[in-house]
């Protein structure tokens, strides 16, 4: 199993360029199953999620063909196995994403119940609740989401959902099944997320009926088909902010290309109370950091409030900040588990059930700590970039799902990191 070493205290500068957002290309990929014409992918994120959902789609006769590093021609023509099995969803939460899509155009999947980071709860009734509003027959049987729906007339029909949480992955799904049911789906209490958005253009591109997408309210008229369409990924927003707390602990100077701050209010307005000077171009992003950060309090809530996912970086940034601040999540109950990693590095840090009290001291100590989910592996890289001597982090197979080629793009920027197979 690889681990990352890090020698921390070297401020992190230079420019590099942030890939595509894994948290869209994933639905993106699985849009694919609503044509049989090929759908082309530029700004693929080259990640372990990534390559995870190829195989699930191609094991489900979707061909895939690679285009460049970072493109994909994704042809589903042949598409003859509506299955998703237990071994390939496993380590990926997202693999539910094939349900409404499998429904829509070939009226029937059988869905292993997913996996992916140890972070807390995350149901799927909320998927299952809407498909069902909408025709589907579905229930729940040795682990394994069977459904059915029929095709054409006979399949899944357009009906008003209003969901009891707003959960992306539920709003992506029934997105993507209402693009081909009989009549005007509206989904109710959807999640606003860019990354729904970026789905909702390929969509269109594709010939879907859509409005409303980046509101509470996602009208979706459905057509009798798709065809294909080319398609650029997005940003990867949470990889930008990622960097850019990287930059602001380790005291440094960065210009991130090929993204944008359009996405990050939350989390540039939270930079800027810390100290850093933010200036947002067209396409790219600089930091400077002051000689000290500001601790700055928090409170996690969709969006476009501050992300969950940019949580656990800014807990990492706060630990070496001057004074205290108060973090709370409130979408995963069990998201403080680089807390006590972060203790080892010499961090002062309480936990009081959904609130951590952050109080930041002069300095870290380098220590051999474990990553326990994807964002929670990002916190300890920074906590590493900052600390004294070397850091080893072990399990960083978290890190590979969401943040393409990491040790590189800090090597570009100064750090002194390293990979151990």
């Amino acid at each position: 199993m690889d681990k990352l070493l890090i020698e921390g205290g070297t401020p992190l500068a230079g420019e590099i360029a942030i890939s595509g957002a894994k948290n869209a290309a994933l639905p993106i990929l699985c849009a694919c199953l609503l044509t049989a014409e090929p759908l082309h992918l530029t700004n693929v994120p080259r990640l372990r999620d990534i390559a995870t959902m190829l195989r699930l789609i191609e094991q489900m006769g979707v061909a895939v063909t690679h285009d460049g590093a970072n493109g994909v021609v994704l042809d589903s023509s042949g598409l003859s196995n509506p299955l998703a099995p237990y071994d390939m969803v496993k380590t990926m939460r997202a693999s539910i994403l094939v349900l409404g899509p499998l429904l829509a155009r070939h009226g029937e999947a059988r869905v292993s119940l997913p996996g992916g980071c140890a972070i807390g709860a995350r149901p799927v009734e909320q998927h299952i609740l809407g498909l069902q509003a909408m025709g589907a027959s579905i229930h729940v049987e040795h682990g394994y989401i069977q459904a059915g729906a029929g095709t054409g007339k006979r399949g899944l029909r357009g009906a008003c959902i209003v969901t009891d949480m707003v959960t992306v992955t539920g709003t992506e799904n029934l997105m993507m099944a209402a693009a081909l049911a009989d009549g005007e789906t509206i989904i109710e209490n959807a999640a606003r997320e860019p990354e729904v958005v970026d789905l909702a253009n390929c969509l269109v591109s594709m010939g879907a009926q859509i409005s409303g997408a980046g509101t509470d309210k996602i009208r979706i008229r459905g057509v009798e088909r798709l065809h294909g369409a080319t398609h650029r990924i997005m940003a990867d927003r949470i990889e930008t902010g990622t960097y850019l707390c990287a930059a602001a602990a380790s005291g440094g100077s960065v210009r991130l290309t090929g993204t944008s701050a359009a996405y990050l209010d939350a989390v540039v307005d939270k930079l800027l109370d810390a100290g850093c000077d933010i200036v947002a171009e067209r396409d790219a992003i600089r930091l400077k950091a002051p000689p000290r950060l500001k601790a700055v309090s928090i409170r996690t809530s969709p969006y476009p409030a501050f992300p969950t996912d940019m949580q656990a970086q800014f807990m990492a940034i706060n630990c070496v900040a001057e004074g205290s601040a108060v973090i709370r999540e409130t979408i995963f109950e069990n998201r403080f588990m680089h807390a006590v990693e972060l203790i080892r590095l010499g961090a002062d840090i309480r936990i009081d059930a959904s609130n951590a009290m952050v109080t930041g001291v002069e300095r870290l100590q380098g220590a051999t700590v474990m990553a326990t989910d994807l964002r929670a592996s990002a916190s300890l890289v920074i906590a590493g970039l900052v600390a004294q001597g070397e850091t080893l982090i072990d399990r960083i197979y978290h890190l590979d799902r969401g943040y393409e080629g990491i040790e590189e793009k800090l090597g570009q920027l100064g750090a002194r990191v390293r990979r151990i197979r």
